[in-house]
């Protein structure tokens, strides 16, 4: 409760009446020196007293104002000989009529007057404030009534600072209700103060069976919990703020619940707290779709690697078949077309394969580097030979410029390769038929840079920040033919950063290309030895396991023995050049 200040000792009191007695008596002519210093020292303290007060004679004129008064009237020792009425101006809070001066009251009546209520008191320029008000006579000699005094005290402010409080109390009040989690303020004895309604139609309890009982013998001590025992002893005993305290506990009538308790000590950073706010969420149905994801995760990845495995077991003598034809000297444009055609449809086949177990491999965290000092651009011509029949296929000009300095990195050779594959894969499948397809190389400072730009499709604003996720693909305006797994970015994004480094993309937008940029750091040491040109090689030589996709089916709708299919590029369509 906020302490009511008007109930301070009264200034009427017996040393105050003693006071006023002899401040208002004219001194006699036999008035000794004493007797006259004794109603200056009087006067005085009238005048520093903090209350306003006002001294009248019998007929009500003005005898004495205090500096309090002055100030608060808005009148000076001018006033002194004017009827109190002309003066001081009262009015009703609620009616704002005029009420009777006490002092008034008091003469007539001759005895004290005190205010019920608060009342407005109208100084000279105007101004109101809030007084409260009490009226005494004071008499000499026989008891003859000499005059009155009037006593005021300004509480605006106080008024203000209730009304503060007040309307802090309702905005805390009005926090805790509207909070969706349970919520209990419990006072240093671990009694409940109050309860929201969260916590009532949560635990299906009603504020007769809560407040003003130990936390823990609530709903028939179905909260006494060892772990809240402890989260409210370190609470106290440490008076610091502790969130996220675990609680699995069974309760009757819900059944076994996970809860995260948050408690506070208030006043907070006091030294002995006098209440505990004590926030619960529970996290129950959470954690079960967290498990439930975990094992459809789980699932998901067998299921892929058991497919991979299942599509893999007769890969093996589908290529034996198509080796045994190859080398059965069986002559015929259409054999050889058909032959080619199947080879590269098995090596797509095993490509899929690796990256639906790679899919599975990183979802367990199962990939694991083997490092060794690698040279980037012998990387950079095996990927180069791995893409090279997918470019000359779809007419693209690929370009590759390397500098002259090598560059060392401490990697994995297969995945880096596996890494270049699937980024130069990407451009292919998203460029339309005789494109641009660049890769660069440089070194930036610590970093090496590879650059593959394309002049494709493009990205979409909105889709940039998900080109990397798991199973995504681009909308494309290319056929369906083009559109893959969508995991080749995403395991680029997974062994690059394995690997320390990053990746981002870059686009202008639809219809205008993109350029996906990897940094890795380099080796510590580099060597001086030189190597300018990246051979184009002829197409054949086995994949690297799990590189990414590339043209999905680049001989489907078309070739086989009769149609036969244009294999080798335009001339100047594979370009190779050293920076």
């Amino acid at each position: 409760m906020i302490p009511d200040t008007t109930r301070r000792k009264a200034i009427h009191s017996a040393e105050f009446e003693h006071l006023r007695d002899h401040a208002m008596t004219e001194p006699s002519t036999e008035e000794n020196e004493s007797s006259q210093l004794e109603r200056d020292r009087l006067l005085a303290g009238l005048s520093s007293v903090s209350d306003a007060v006002i001294m009248t004679d019998r007929e009500g004129r003005i005898v004495f104002l205090n500096p309090v008064a002055e100030v608060l009237s808005g009148w000076t020792q001018d006033a002194v000989g004017e009827p109190v009425a002309g003066v001081v101006r009262i009015l009703d809070e609620q009616s704002r009529q005029a009420v009777e001066l006490p002092t008034m009251q008091a003469l007539r009546d001759n005895g004290a007057v005190r205010s019920a209520r608060p009342r407005v008191f109208v100084g000279a320029d105007g101004t109101e404030r809030a007084v409260t008000l009490s009226g005494f006579p004071f008499a000499k000699d026989q008891g003859e009534v000499k005059g009155a005094v009037l006593v005021f005290r300004d509480i605006s402010l106080r008024r203000g600072s209730e009304r503060a409080l007040q309307q802090a109390v309702w905005y805390t009040n009005d926090i805790i209700a509207t909070l969706r989690e349970p919520f209990l303020v419990l006072d240093r004895d671990l009694r409940v103060e109050t309860a929201n309604r969260a916590f009532y139609a949560h635990f299906g309890v009603s504020p007769e069976e809560t407040e003003d009982r130990l936390v823990f013998e609530l709903g028939n001590g179905q909260w006494d919990i060892p772990g809240l025992r402890k989260l409210l002893d370190e609470v106290l005993s440490r008076t610091e703020p502790i969130n996220d305290y675990e609680v699995d506990h069974t309760f009757p009538d819900l059944g076994r619940r996970t809860m995260l308790l948050n408690a506070r000590p208030f006043p907070p950073e006091s030294r002995n707290p006098t209440l505990i706010l004590l926030a619960m969420e529970d996290v129950s149905a959470m954690r079960e779709r967290a498990e439930e994801l975990v094992e459809s995760d789980r699932r998901r990845n067998e299921f892929l690697a058991t497919l991979a495995h299942e599509i893999r077991n007769p890969l093996a003598p589908i290529r034996s078949a198509l080796q045994i034809v190859r080398l059965s000297g069986m002559e015929g444009k259409g054999v050889r077309t058909a032959t080619e055609m199947g080879e590269r449809q098995v090596e797509l086949m095993v490509r899929l394969v690796e990256d639906l177990l790679d899919v599975s491999r990183i979802s367990r965290g199962e990939i694991a580097l083997r490092r060794e000092r690698v040279e980037l651009g012998s990387c950079l011509r095996h990927a180069v030979e791995s893409v090279a029949p997918s470019c000359q296929e779809r007419d693209h000009t690929l370009s590759v410029t390397v500098p002259a300095q090598p560059i060392y990195l401490n990697a994995d050779p297969v995945r880096l390769d596996q890494v270049v594959v699937n980024l130069l894969v990407n451009a292919c499948k998203y460029t339309e038929r005789g494109g641009r397809i660049a890769l660069s190389v440089e070194q930036d400072g610590e970093f090496a840079v590879i650059r593959v730009t394309d002049s494709g499709i493009g990205i979409a604003p909105d889709q940039l920040a998900r080109i990397f996720d798991l199973f995504v693909q681009v909308d494309t305006t290319l056929e369906r033919s083009a559109g893959g797994l969508g995991v080749g970015l995403a395991l680029v994004r997974h062994l690059v950063e394995q690997h320390e480094g990053t990746v981002e993309v870059e686009s202008a937008g639809i219809g205008r290309g993109s350029e996906f940029v990897v940094r890795l750091p380099v080796a510590v040491a580099t060597p001086t030895r030189r190597e300018h040109v990246l051979p184009a090689e002829p197409p054949g030589r086995g994949s690297p396991p799990g590189m990414a996709t590339p043209d999905p089916r680049p001989d489907q709708g078309k070739g086989g023995p009769g149609r036969p299919n244009r294999t080798s590029p335009p001339q100047g369509a594979l370009g190779l050049r050293a920076g």
